[in-house]
């Protein structure tokens, strides 16, 4: 018998809570907000405090009798066709190195796309799985990674035939989505499982006009960040299964080594109520933003200076698979200014935040949360930052390389040479050096450098030159790039 989707179990048994007048000697210390700072309740207001309650022996009861998050898991199951759902309450981050950890193990081979997030390298230096690269399809006019091809992954498990499986990243922060499908198809033919990391596209079920998610693609696993396309809060993620090539006891298995024994209700909570918004109104609500993207796009591409990438830049032989027209991915090269001064400036002087922005572009992001109000306080904003372009120009040069300079020999696999003995050493010195560290321009967070890699002068300069524009490197023990750390030779 189908589930209602109009329940909301998670957000019902909260409701639950309150009216019960549940007094807790447990964790969390606040006490229902009876203890927290009132300079803090001020900000936060009460109801943050509130739902903030035990999993176990709180929003359920020590036995989780009432199966509360397991209903609510698959409520979600069953909303986007998926055998089984996970939630998670750290993040993709977390739920991707659950998938990997239980698709492969320690010493084995991993096909992995080279534009993957850094949480997937996180992921193999914790692990001590090898991975083998798949390259991207690059986009040399626009200097710019699409996901890897069908035909990539095919010969990649041809020249490594005892690859447990393989890892691509769909769709792209940029919006940009691959072929799953025949990626898929490859990995099947061969009895192989396929991760997707589908971060970006937890609202590609609700709507037939968005590119083909994951589980209707005939992926295996599917991880998806809530909080990002959705309207869950941050660090929701859920990692859906399906298929009898990966046993889900050893995929909730590998999530309960890696996850916290704590996790925040309120978090369960955003996600259980994305879900049910969804399941009722997704493809109404998708819609509506479909139809005031497209609308704001052609707005947009009217500006002196811009160009609005769509489908036709996109996609193509060579390129993306398809797209997503959701993120508003902004060429402003003609304004002779760099993506990230542009950010800065609308920030400064429109208190509007950039969702990417690299050395020629920004992009904002719609969701169904966006409306014409919203869209037309961006649209007076990029108004005005055309007509300051003139205040923004000489913006330092990025010295991005070729597709063939960027990518590097990797000499040693990531987890040995990010416990490896390291030296720090002058940047101008780090060439022929092999990396014992991760260097990634954020956002979107796919390393430039990975632990393990022989550094090269292109690419050295490039992040060098970047740093100089203004990119932003978090995870570099160096920040500003005067070093680099190392593997300490012999």
């Amino acid at each position: 018998m189908a589930a209602n989707q109009a329940e909301a179990p998670i957000l019902e048994a909260l409701a639950r809570y309150a009216d019960a007048d549940e007094l807790g000697f447990t964790p969390p210390g606040h006490k229902q907000a009876r203890g927290a700072d009132p300079r803090a309740r001020a900000v936060l207001g009460d109801a943050v405090f509130y739902g903030d309650v035990l999993a176990s022996g709180g929003l359920d009861d020590r036995l989780t009798r009432g199966r509360t998050l397991e209903r609510a898991e698959r409520l979600m199951a069953e909303a986007v066709h998926a055998d089984h759902t996970f939630f998670s309450t750290c993040g993709s981050s977390l739920s991707v190195k659950a998938a990997m950890l239980t698709v492969t193990r320690p010493g084995h081979r991993l096909l992995v796309g080279r534009d993957a997030h850094k949480s997937v390298v996180a992921g193999l230096i914790l692990s001590g799985v090898e991975p083998v690269w798949v390259e991207p399809q690059w986009d040399t006019a626009r200097h710019l990674a699409h996901p890897p091809s069908a035909a990539a992954f095919a010969k990649a498990f041809t020249e490594h035939p005892d690859a447990d499986g393989a890892l691509v990243t769909s769709p792209t922060p940029y919006g940009a989505a691959a072929d799953l499908a025949g990626i898929a198809d490859v990995c099947h033919r061969l009895g192989r499982p396929i991760i997707v990391d589908e971060a970006w596209g937890a609202h590609l079920p609700f709507h037939d006009d968005l590119p083909s998610w994951a589980m209707d693609a005939g992926a295996d696993i599917c991880v998806t960040s809530i909080h990002k396309m959705g309207s869950g809060l941050e660090q929701g993620s859920v990692f859906h299964l399906q298929g009898d090539l990966v046993d889900p006891a050893e995929l909730a298995s590998r999530a309960d080594l890696l996850g916290t024994t704590s996790p925040n209700v309120l978090i369960y909570a955003g996600i259980d109520a994305w879900r049910r918004q969804m399941a009722e109104h997704g493809r109404e609500l998708l819609g509506q933003t479909m139809e005031l993207a497209a609308h704001t796009r052609a707005a947009i591409e009217a500006v002196d200076g811009f160009h609005v990438n769509d489908a036709e830049d996109f996609c193509g032989p060579g390129l993306a698979h398809d797209f997503d027209p959701l993120p508003v991915v902004m060429d402003i090269s003609e304004l002779g200014t760099s993506g990230y001064r542009a950010a800065d400036w609308l920030r400064a002087h429109h208190h509007l935040d950039a969702h990417l922005f690299d050395h020629r572009r920004i992009s904002a992001q719609l969701t169904h949360a966006d409306d014409e109000q919203t869209t037309t306080r961006l649209l007076g904003a990029l108004r005005d930052l055309a007509d300051h372009a003139d205040d923004l120009r000489d913006a330092p040069h990025v010295a991005v390389p070729s597709p063939a300079d960027l990518r590097m020999d990797q000499a040693c696999p990531p987890r040995d040479a990010y416990f490896a003995r390291h030296a720090k050493v002058p940047t101008a010195e780090a060439a022929g050096r092999i990396a014992a560290e991760m260097i990634t321009p954020y956002p979107p967070g796919i390393p430039v450098v990975l632990p393990g890699e022989c550094l090269t002068e292109p690419v050295l300069k490039y992040l060098v030159t970047g740093v100089e524009a203004d990119m932003f490197l978090p995870d570099a023990a160096d920040q500003r790039l005067k070093s680099v750390r190392v593997v300490e030779e012999d």
